[in-house]
């Protein structure tokens, strides 16, 4: 049975759900053990929010006139038994459309005067905005109701051309605008910058984002569309007509904005109802339309089995009237496949590589501490019980030992304290080189190299000046981080040789992903330069957008940058440090356990008993453990739905209870 694209994202959202349960397992562990701390308590919350506000986005891309809406409402809109989003002749989505779902608030539609482009305001800040923001109810229980809102997409106005040109938007190569300025003295304009639409859809609600871009102008006009929202996305998809194949501005908008910036991409060649002959045979038929997708597919340099053949109406259409023989004839069942598929593989690569591999990470240093624990207490265990039949002289004896063991210790903790505190003032200035505040001034010294023209050539030295800066910060945090390393392999070692802890080696610091994040940016920024387009007119305007939305982008990255080095300094000495600090609790354990014995040789059944009590919960708790770490690796592993939704044992819940002897 072939899963639709509902299925497979339900699936997604249950195994998601599953990982934040083992997320809830683990910081209840932490808890009962008593062994979590603030910093390590704050991360596994960031992680499960990630988890709740996780969302699957998938962008349509295409020009105008190529079905990009009609196929929106066919693979989500079909429901309402009729066209939801415009689609008519002329009658298109004008602005950016993103359409999610988020249960604070009602259902509505956002919509962002095209008047905010006059400002150096990006659309990640406008969002935190609401009252720059237009905002239409909807009224989900009404089918008319709610087209008619949506239309509110589609709306132009006529503005002079200096008023075009101010805001960025008139081209002196579109043919289009140029005819309407002669004929009418005006340029026609959208009314609407972006648009959010808040829709209480069930894939929505599972987290499902669908971004709509209408068209080249639309993206040639709005960087930050091109440089952040679409690279971002999960998966790209690309729509062509039958009847026009890969036209120039198509091929344009495919090598400018999603051939290199999307790691997932499909194309939808839409139409094909156009070739379905009564006079040919269906084999004939089919071969045609297999030849259309092999040319199209040889042209955007993709597998074959990365471009589908399509018919988004006879789509929409067989979904309306439940027409399954016209509904496998459209092609949409194999796209609905297809892009599940890809959406929740991606999202599944990313989960994986990013909070489960840094939960089992965490819990693995667990287990060790754990283990660590449980040998202690199973040492102390056999201590006490050699103890039997001796007298006091004896329990002196081993008193002395452990008194001489602390005192050493102590001569070690203030090497610790030392060493410790000599890398913390080195994080401290590794951190401060890679704040807001010192980005700001190297986007300050890129803006000065890119000029108050505002031109390519300009931007161009000006993103050089950022990539250079950038290179040799990296090299010299690199540099610091080795030290940093060093010092702490040096406490390492001294506590395993003179303590018997384990040895381990600090972690490098990794600076691979700031520096392939601002490559891809300068990557972006000499394919912008580059672009006959811009360095013939030399759109200032365009420019200066650009430049912005860069700044924008560095800003994410160096924030990203700058939580990885954080994470990298606590989890440098902190293995060590949690073994200092569970090495000292036994150190303490053993010294009362001797010393009451010491006092009254009575009380050793009693502490024989505690003893063995705790080397039991301890095995529960480490049994308790490895199962959760096993559970994450093999979700790791498996993709979504492989996880049956009437098996709760895959993943542990919450408060799993430790057994007591």
């Amino acid at each position: 049975m072939i899963k639709g694209l509902e299925q497979h994202i339900a699936e997604f959202q249950q195994w998601r759900e599953q990982i934040s349960q083992a997320l809830a397992a683990y910081r209840d562990w932490l808890d009962d053990t008593k062994s979590s701390d603030g910093l390590q308590d704050l991360r596994l919350f960031d992680m499960a929010e990630t988890l709740r506000k996780d969302r699957l986005v998938v962008a349509f891309v295409a020009e105008f006139s190529r079905g990009k809406t009609e196929t929106i409402n066919a693979l989500f809109f079909s429901n309402f038994d009729q066209r939801l989003l415009p689609c008519d002749p002329g009658r298109t989505t004008m602005c950016p459309t993103e359409i999610f779902w988020n249960p604070d608030e009602e259902p509505y539609i956002r919509l962002l005067p095209i008047e905010t482009r006059k400002y150096d305001d990006g659309l990640a800040w406008l969002k935190s905005e609401p009252q720059r923001w237009i905002k239409l109810r909807l009224d989900t229980s009404s089918a008319p109701a709610m087209k008619e809102a949506l239309h509110s997409l589609t709306q132009q106005k006529e503005v002079s051309l200096d008023e075009a040109r101010n805001l960025g938007l008139w081209d002196d190569n579109d043919a289009g605008m140029v005819q309407t300025m002669q004929a009418k003295g005006k340029v026609d304009i959208p009314v609407w910058r972006h648009a959010l639409i808040n829709f209480p859809h069930p894939l929505l609600k599972s987290g499902l984002v669908i971004l709509d871009t209408p068209g080249l102008n639309a993206l040639g006009t709005e960087p930050e569309l091109t440089i952040n929202i679409i690279p971002n996305a999960h998966v790209v998809i690309f729509l062509l007509s039958t009847d026009t194949g890969v036209t120039k501005s198509d091929m344009q908008i495919w090598t400018d904005y999603i051939r290199n910036r999307a790691s997932r991409k499909l194309a939808l060649l839409n139409k094909i109802d156009i070739l379905w002959d009564d006079m040919k045979t269906t084999a004939e038929i089919d071969t045609m339309i297999q030849s259309q997708v092999d040319i199209t597919a040889h042209q955007l340099n993709l597998p074959p089995d990365s471009v589908l053949a399509i018919s988004a109406q006879k789509a929409l259409l067989a979904k309306i009237k439940k027409d399954d023989a016209l509904f496998q004839r459209s092609g949409m069942g194999k796209l609905e496949q297809l892009l599940a598929q890809n959406v929740v593989a991606a999202k599944h690569e990313i989960l994986s590589n990013t909070i489960i591999t840094e939960t089992a990470n965490m819990i693995k240093i667990s287990r060790r501490v754990i283990q660590q624990r449980l040998g202690n207490a199973r040492e102390q265990l056999a201590e006490i019980q050699s103890l039997r039949g001796k007298d006091r002289d004896v329990v002196q004896a081993l008193l002395s030992k452990i008194m001489a063991d602390r005192k050493a210790y102590e001569a070690s903790l203030q090497t610790f304290t030392q060493g410790n505190q000599r890398i913390s003032q080195m994080g401290k200035k590794l951190m401060l080189q890679l704040s807001l505040q010192n980005l700001d001034l190297m986007l300050e010294q890129s803006r000065q190299q890119t000029g108050e023209s505002w031109t390519t050539h300009g931007l161009n030295l000006g993103m050089k000046t950022l990539i250079h800066q950038t290179f040799a910060l990296a090299e010299q945090i690199t540099i610091q981080g080795q030290e940093i390393k060093r010092l702490a392999e040096e406490l390492y070692k001294l506590f395993h040789s003179k303590h018997g802890f384990e040895a381990r080696k600090p972690p490098l610091l990794d600076m691979t992903p700031l520096l392939k994040n601002m490559m891809m940016l300068e990557k972006l920024t000499e394919a912008f330069c580059k672009d006959a387009i811009n360095v013939m007119t030399e759109k200032h305007f365009l420019v200066r957008k650009f430049f912005l939305s860069l700044g924008s982008q560095t800003r994410k990255i160096f924030e990203q940058a700058h939580r990885d080095a954080n994470s990298w300094l606590q989890s440098v000495l902190g293995p060590l440090k949690q073994q200092i600090d569970e090495h000292k609790a036994e150190l303490d354990k053993r010294t009362e356990s001797l010393m009451a014995v010491h006092a009254n040789l009575d009380s050793l059944q009693h502490n024989l008993t505690t003893v063995e009590q705790q080397v039991a919960e301890l095995k529960q708790y480490a049994a308790n453990l490895d199962h959760l770490l096993l559970s994450l690796i093999l979700a790791a592993k498996k993709p979504p739905g492989v996880l049956s939704a009437g098996n709760t044992t895959d993943i542990p819940q919450p408060r799993v209870a430790p057994a007591t002897a």
